[in-house]
């Protein structure tokens, strides 16, 4: 009888092991699909054809001012050749005095010493426009990669427009080498800086607020950003704040239920939310925190029954 109870105790011992492995294993999970902004330093992410210089005097501050070093990279618009003035005059026209273009398409410069030397010193980098897999191509993987990264680590602001906002995610949207119209190509992977994300942009403009939908159907733990022209939004860990003179898009499969019966959800079959400038949202608990247009602008069923 002792050796059985033994045995039991044994098993049992193991069976415990191995809960504890799976919710270990299952908290992990969790951790993976939060959607979380960088620890330190602060993200300006943009939805191309920024006129408002509002977004730029933002970044601007946020890199140290207008003596602050800031670098440039234009390697998503595939030229082979820059105007250096004339690429990085969205800073210069804004008042930074100190604007250095950083430029390859070699991967083994792009993992020199170097190379990366100037990001060790900046206070901001900028990312120009074109095709986001290009970026990747060039730097994924690199000291290049590890230096940006490191811009945040050390309090810094990283910001891009079009190509150079969805870089910033997570999951690369668009980043087929064919077409900028296919959602999930041959790169998916971009640089994270915002975890758990999917962003695009143009969203109005090109009539793309509705691609992002299949993206999120088919990676559900996703959150999907989709930002307009001349807008953006500013990142301080998972603080969001919208920018700008347009609209940015929230994609979220948690409000798809469309059950009156919940307590959030997306009236009419939505897919998707806009906010406007002012308007601030939590990324992590995908809640806003603030409409700046007062509560009649929360289009969720617990105020979807306001008159207007």
């Amino acid at each position: 009888m002792k050796k059985k109870h033994s045995l039991s105790f044994t098993a049992l011992a193991a069976a415990m092991i191995i809960i504890a492995s799976c919710v270990a294993v299952n908290n992990e999970n969790e951790k993976f699909f939060l959607t979380e902004g960088p620890e330190n330093g602060s993200l300006v992410i943009a939805g191309g054809a920024l006129r408002d210089t509002s977004v730029i005097n933002r970044f601007i501050s946020l890199a140290g001012g207008n003596d602050a070093l800031i670098v440039f990279i234009p390697t998503a618009s595939g030229s082979e050749r820059f105007d250096t003035t004339r690429t990085v005059s969205l800073l210069t026209n804004a008042g930074a005095t100190n604007v250095r273009l950083l430029h390859t398409y070699d991967r083994e410069i792009a993992d020199s010493e170097d190379f990366v030397s100037i990001l060790r010193q900046a206070g901001g980098v900028f990312f120009g426009g074109g095709r986001q897999w290009r970026l990747v191509d060039a730097y994924g993987g690199t000291k290049t990669e590890q230096e940006l990264r490191e811009v945040l680590n050390r309090g810094g602001v990283i910001g891009g427009s079009s190509a150079g906002a969805t870089i910033q995610g997570s999951f690369l949207v668009r980043g087929d080498t064919r077409a900028n119209t296919i959602m999930i190509g041959d790169h998916t992977e971009g640089f994270g800086y915002l975890t758990n994300s999917a962003i695009d942009q143009h969203l109005l403009v090109r009539n793309r607020h509705h691609d992002l939908v299949g993206v999120i159907e088919q990676n559900p733990g996703l959150l999907g950003i989709g930002i307009d022209e001349n807008t953006a939004v500013l990142i301080q860990g998972n603080r969001m704040e919208v920018l700008g003179q347009s609209f940015v898009a929230i994609y979220d499969k948690n409000l798809w239920n469309n059950n009156p019966g919940d307590s959030l959800y997306i009236p009419n079959g939505g897919k998707f939310f806009l906010l406007r400038r002012g308007d601030v949202y939590d990324v992590k608990e995908r809640s806003v925190i603030r409409w700046a247009g007062g509560n009649s602008r929360n289009i969720f069923a617990s105020s979807a029954q306001i008159d207007d």
